[in-house]
């Protein structure tokens, strides 16, 4: 009895003592890891992922999502600088790849390790969707989802040890937690199991994003709508950890007119 009250403070204490905030939407969120140590892990995941994959041999599907991110970057970089939160991104390492995959499929790793699949491209259809896939991906990195996930997963499952602790002693149980909070290689990328408050709050984001990098955000509703048109039985929105298409769309409307106010043609 002792031992759960104890390890029930413990888990009291951490929540309380580790809120960060997201740019952009300003929610607290809680956040148990230094960004060196998630960074650290992202990288070499990262480079397994890319070691593991055929990257695509098509030069200008592969020129074009490059160009998307580094433009996406550019206008992260100048956000969270005009924010005071340029530290935010210390140690980010960029890095924009195409693999070669049916899949429908697109992530980014915290310290901005991005992958697309060419799966994803038909979606997308030109260079604005790419920018609109690219900006709500990008944004669950700099809102740090996956970090938050794996906090919780810390706290709840592995009795709130460091993370650098949980990978020495518990391997197998961390990577696990680092695949349930990045999704890597979920069959539909796109649409990642996040949370439905990680999901919109990734779709506002990428919003600001892509219309700062000079892409026009009204584009957002119209991917997300081909999305939906992909087909396959969706569950009621309660019981779905995305927003029904129907309300990610009325979302991303009501946030456009800001969205418009950053966008520079």
């Amino acid at each position: 009895m002792r031992h759960v009250i104890h390890a029930s403070l413990l888990a009291v204490t951490i929540l309380l003592a580790a809120c960060a905030t997201v740019p952009v939407t300003g929610r607290q969120q809680l956040s148990i890891i230094p960004d060196g140590e998630m960074q650290a892990m992202s990288y070499q995941q990262y480079a397994e992922v890319m070691a593991q994959s055929q990257l695509s041999d098509d030069d200008e599907a592969t020129a074009m999502v490059r160009r998307v991110g580094e433009k996406i970057q550019v206008a992260v970089e100048e956000y969270m600088a005009h924010a005071g939160l340029a530290g935010h991104l210390r140690g980010y390492e960029w890095e924009f790849n195409l693999i070669e995959s049916e899949q429908v499929n697109a992530w980014c790793m915290p310290g901005g390790k991005v992958a697309f699949y060419t799966g994803i491209l038909p979606v997308c259809e030109n260079e604005l969707g790419v920018a609109v896939v690219m900006g709500h991906e990008v944004a669950h990195a700099i809102a740090e989802h996956g970090g938050e996930r794996m906090s919780q997963g810390l706290v709840t499952e592995l009795g709130g040890v460091a993370l650098s602790e949980a990978v020495k002693d518990k391997p197998e149980e961390t990577q696990a937690l680092w695949m349930t909070a990045f999704a890597v290689g979920a069959q539909y990328g796109a649409m990642l199991p996040y949370s439905r408050l990680h999901e919109s709050e990734a779709d506002h984001m990428g919003l600001i994003f892509m219309a700062m990098a000079g892409y026009d955000p009204q584009a957002a509703p119209v991917f997300w709508e081909r999305m939906a048109g992909l087909g396959g039985e969706k569950p009621p929105e309660i019981l779905s950890t995305h927003p029904s298409d129907a309300t990610r769309v009325r979302n991303l409307n009501e946030k456009m007119p800001e969205a418009m106010e950053y966008y520079r043609p």
